[in-house]
């Protein structure tokens, strides 16, 4: 069983697309949508959710009024000023710190284990899925991701799936660092601008750190080919194998419009391109 991680240094890049596409073409992998902040794999792949289950991380401060004896021993140590005048807490401004638990003379303060999301377990036309949707101004992202990718081994084993293929969250953050983390590699999808080759090289240089083997795609290569082959020179520099390149193409547009992969539009010029990075993919990495 392998695991194939699919990240970009910022959102529009095409990697949810491309993972589309790849869920397609392998036809024997387990769906990971880790990208828990803002999902959206399930717009082109329709999961149908068969298991929804609660997300819970952090705690959160509550008080007891009927304990409470409004001493203000908690609003003075409450550095993120969450307690108001009526001693009641704002869940939005509790960060959980729980040092109104402990200074609390009376034991008026309880800390109760925080719903922050929650998690599916799917089925696709492409085949299982696990995904999930953390509420908004919610953290703990990088647990979920943990959980979800855990989860998803879990069916791979029971099934005997040959492949975990990873729609990845895309930047640095933690979110990131939990999705690649003991990944078998990792592909990079980057796109031809300034700013996509300097989120090209942070995200190598994030990678390079867990010594996992990274590839890299460049997606719309014609919109700018000078920066496609800085990009290109770039991931050599960073010990990465470019895998190919996608011409810009309104196939892809249709595609997302009616909600399917580029490579089930019949034949294109993304669509093919898509094609025969899979080949490489299955070639070099997946073989």
């Amino acid at each position: 069983m392998r695991e194939l991680v699919i990240i970009s240094g910022k959102g529009g890049t095409g990697k949810t697309s491309l993972t589309a596409s790849f869920a397609c073409l392998a036809a024997d992998a387990v769906l990971v949508d880790c990208d828990v902040d803002a999902a959206d794999l399930h717009i082109l792949v329709h999961p149908e959710v068969k298991c929804a289950e609660e997300f819970r991380g952090g705690v959160k401060a509550i008080i007891d009024r009927g304990i409470c004896t409004e001493c203000a021993a908690c609003r003075e140590v409450c550095r993120f000023n969450a307690i108001d005048d009526s001693y009641v807490v704002n869940p939005v401004s509790c960060e959980g710190c729980g040092v109104c638990f402990h200074v609390c003379p009376e034991k008026a303060v309880e800390l109760e284990e925080n719903l922050c999301g929650r998690w599916f377990v799917s089925e696709t036309r492409f085949g299982p899925m696990v995904h999930a949707a953390l509420f908004p101004g919610e953290e703990n992202s990088g647990k979920l991701v943990a959980l979800v990718r855990n989860q998803a081994k879990v069916i791979a084993r029971r099934e005997g799936k040959s492949l975990i293929l990873v729609d990845g969250a895309p930047g640095v953050g933690c979110p990131v660092i939990s999705s690649v983390t003991g990944a078998d590699h990792v592909l990079v999808v980057a796109e031809p601008s300034l700013s996509g080759l300097h989120d090209l090289e942070r995200v190598c240089k994030l990678v390079s750190g867990f010594r996992i083997p990274i590839s890299v795609v460049v997606n719309k290569r014609d919109i700018n080919p000078l920066i496609t082959e800085r990009i290109e020179a770039s991931a050599g520099n960073h010990g990465a194998q470019v895998l190919g390149t996608v011409p810009y193409d309104d196939s892809v547009i249709k595609a997302m419009v009616q909600r399917r992969a580029v490579v089930e539009n019949g034949l294109s010029a993304a669509g093919n391109a898509v094609r025969e990075i899979w080949d490489r993919v299955k070639t070099r990495i997946l073989s």
